[in-house]
């Protein structure tokens, strides 16, 4: 099992979401963040003081998926979210040790598989 983390621009988000449901890839979760990468400082100014910006609006996608959901979750954020400009985000893919879905105490492939969808 393991955990897909993406940061993404935020107007990409409804192209990522759908290039997951066409994956198949079900079972996630999205927080609005801040962060900076390799994006070219931006200065703003705001009420009459020059500001500069030095933190993005970015969204954060986290999917708990099975091991062969791995490199389906991973090109459909691509698909979804690439421009070619730079801040287009990063991926990253973590072990996950243990999962338990509360509602029924399954635990691991069982509960990172969508319900009424067999884990075998």
């Amino acid at each position: 099992m393991k955990l897909v983390v993406a940061v993404i621009r935020p107007e990409r988000l409804s192209s990522v979401l759908e290039q997951l449901f066409r994956a198949e890839v079900k079972g996630l979760t999205i927080s609005r963040v801040q962060g900076h990468g390799g994006e070219i400082e931006r200065v703003e100014t705001y009420r009459g003081t020059t500001v500069k910006m030095e933190l993005s609006d970015k969204v954060r996608i986290e999917i708990g998926v099975s091991d062969h959901f791995v490199d389906a979750a991973v090109e459909a954020i691509i698909a979804g979210a690439r421009t070619g400009e730079v801040g287009d985000g990063k991926i990253f893919v973590l072990p996950v040790d243990k999962v338990v879905r509360i509602r029924t105490s399954e635990e691991d492939r069982a509960a990172v598989t969508p319900v009424g969808v067999p884990a075998g």
